[in-house]
Formats: C-alpha cells, structure tokens, sequence
C-alpha cells in the first residue's frame, strides 16, 4: 500500500498528525528505522503524535487543514473535541499528549507533580498522570517503578546528592505488550532497549532526580529538580506493577481489548484483520467525544462516506473529531484507540 494525498472533502472528517520530534541524549534511531517519521533528528528519543503543547506542537498532516497546528484547527472547530472537554481553560487545547519513545539508554530518574501542585507551582500548568505501552524491550529489559521499601525523605534526599539513590529503586522486567500506569508522585524511569507508546496528561512537567551522572553533547550535566522532586515524591514502598487481566472481545473483523481508564483518558487496543470494510462506529465508545488512533503495526485504509481514502501505516497517528461524519475501516493492523 502506497500512501498518496488524500481528498477528503470540508468537514469533521479523520486526518492523519505528523509529529514534533525529540533529541534527547539517551534516545535510538528506531523511530525513523522502524515508524518512517523521516525527522532530521539524531537520536530521535521523542516523537510527540497528538499534542497542542507548545513545547511540541503536532501538525495536522493530511485533508483540508494540511501543515496546520493541530491547536489551531481545534480553535476553529472546538465542536471536534466533543463535550467532555467544555471545560478546557485554553481553546484548542486537548486534554492529553500521546507519544513514541525510543530509550536506546536508561532514561533519568524522575517524578511527576499532580495537578494541584502544577496548579500553584507551575503558573497554573496540568500535572502528569501517564500510561506505557510496551511495544518492544530488550530481552533482559527493566524499568524503574517506585521504591522497593519505605525511605526517610531525608535519607532520600541525601542519596540523590551522594548519587546513592539506585538501591531504593524498584526495578521491575518488561515484555512486549505490558502495560503501566503511573501516578503523579511515583518515582519511575525507562530502561534501556524499550519503545514505548505513551498517553498522558497534557503536561510536559518532569522533575529530574537523577540521571547517572550522564553529560550531554556539549559536555554538561542535565539539569535536575531536586526540590521540587521532593515537594511531590512518593517515599512510601510502592507494590510491584501486576499486569491486569486482559479479555479480547471478537467480533467480524476486528477484537478489542480494554487497557487503561483514568479520569484523564481511556485506552483501549485495537485488532483489525479484515477483507472486508467495517464501520468504525461500531469502535466508538462515545460519539461525543474525539478519538485518536495509533497504528503501532500493520496498516490500513479509511474510507469516507464519498469515496475518500485515508491509508495508514505503522507509527501512524489519526485524529477523528467527536462529529465526525460514518466512516469505515479496512486492513490488517493493530491501533491504540484514545479517548479524552
């Protein structure tokens, strides 16, 4: 399947996002190897697929809003966001960010405020509550999630300046596939050899605790929090991440999977395989409120109610507004389906 402009006619009609791109120093090459984001970036830590934050703002990438931030269109068509985000404090603000992240090294140890405190702290900013989808991991591939006992703050504190703080660190093994959702105040970090799909709050507020003593390419140290870290840290022993049962739910064509649900966003997976078109109004849990699809393999076509045709591939991201006219889906591929 080849991917052509699209001609999809005015209206509340799905378009592709093409993304802003990262350079973090502890980043691969794997998003342009492997999801073709064709972005002048080496490494290519971060790619940010469906975000109007204004440290990385997506662009929309096909239809009658081509080349346009995706926050500009959501100015002009706040009916696509649908009523669960009325009471957004920005126009053309979403609620979430969704991302690709290629950790060829450790990433920092760090923590993330909740909301109240980004509200007095951080000029009135959201906190961050996020959820990891394993796409792939290193055979002996870990993360960092909480603590693996209780810790005085003090003697926590005093480990992050001796450069100690490792051996309070839970470190728990990855597998393509899991999933892990993060509260606010949790200390966590991605080990080396993970690509991961991220969905989180619409913030970019990380608190960095430490970060291995690691230099950058001009030879400085990273900037870290640790005040702040310590406002917001969880000190308490955090109990070892379960994967949850999960139930696919079959039906012609397709299967889905329930993922994650927060009061921030809802995640579910998505299994297309199918010779035939499907509606995908029958995917749509809320007619009432926007969808972003994540191709994270395989690849697909959207077909309009005219003809239209919007082909997707792997590491593809699809924004479908809340109004959005019948449209059906064909292909073999797997998607992260988003809602606010």
């Amino acid at each position: 399947m080849t991917r052509k402009n699209t001609t999809w006619k005015a209206g509340a009609k799905p378009f592709l996002l093409k993304p802003a791109g990262k350079d973090y120093l502890w980043g691969g090459n794997r998003l342009n190897d492997d999801f073709s984001k064709n972005i002048d970036l080496s490494p290519l830590a971060e790619t940010w697929e469906c975000s109007t934050h204004p440290d990385g703002p997506s662009l929309v990438g096909s239809g009658e809003y081509e080349g346009w931030l995706l926050s500009d269109v959501l100015k002009l068509h706040p009916e696509y966001l649908g009523i669960h985000c009325k009471e957004e404090p920005q126009p053309g603000q979403l609620p979430i960010l969704i991302k690709f992240i290629d950790a060829k090294q450790d990433l920092s140890v760090q923590v993330h405020p909740d909301d109240d405190y980004a509200f007095r702290v951080e000029a009135g900013q959201r906190g961050k509550t996020e959820m990891w989808y394993v796409l792939d991991a290193a055979e002996d591939g870990k993360l960092v999630y909480g603590l693996c006992h209780d810790v005085d703050p003090e003697e926590l504190r005093q480990s992050l300046y001796r450069g100690t703080v490792e051996k309070y660190l839970q470190k728990v093994p990855i597998h393509k596939d899991d999933i892990f959702f993060i509260q606010p105040g949790t200390v966590h970090a991605v080990g080396a050899g993970a690509l991961i799909a991220e969905i989180q709050e619409n913030s970019n507020l990380t608190y960095r605790m430490y970060d291995y003593n690691r230099v950058d390419k001009h030879g400085r140290k990273r900037e870290l929090h640790l005040d702040k870290a310590m406002d917001v840290v969880n000190t308490r022993r955090s109990t070892e991440p379960r994967q949850p049962l999960r139930v696919l739910k079959y039906r012609p064509g397709w299967a889905s999977e329930f993922l994650c649900r927060c009061k921030y966003f809802q995640v579910e997976r998505m299994l297309l395989n199918t010779e035939r078109c499907r509606s995908l109004a029958d995917f749509r849990t809320d007619s009432q409120s926007y969808q972003v699809l994540l191709c994270i393999s395989g690849c697909g076509l959207i077909l309009g109610e005219d003809g239209e045709t919007l082909p997707f591939f792997r590491g593809d991201c699809i924004f479908v507004p809340a109004d959005s006219a019948e449209i059906r889906i064909h292909g073999s591929a797997q998607l992260l389906k988003v809602t606010g």
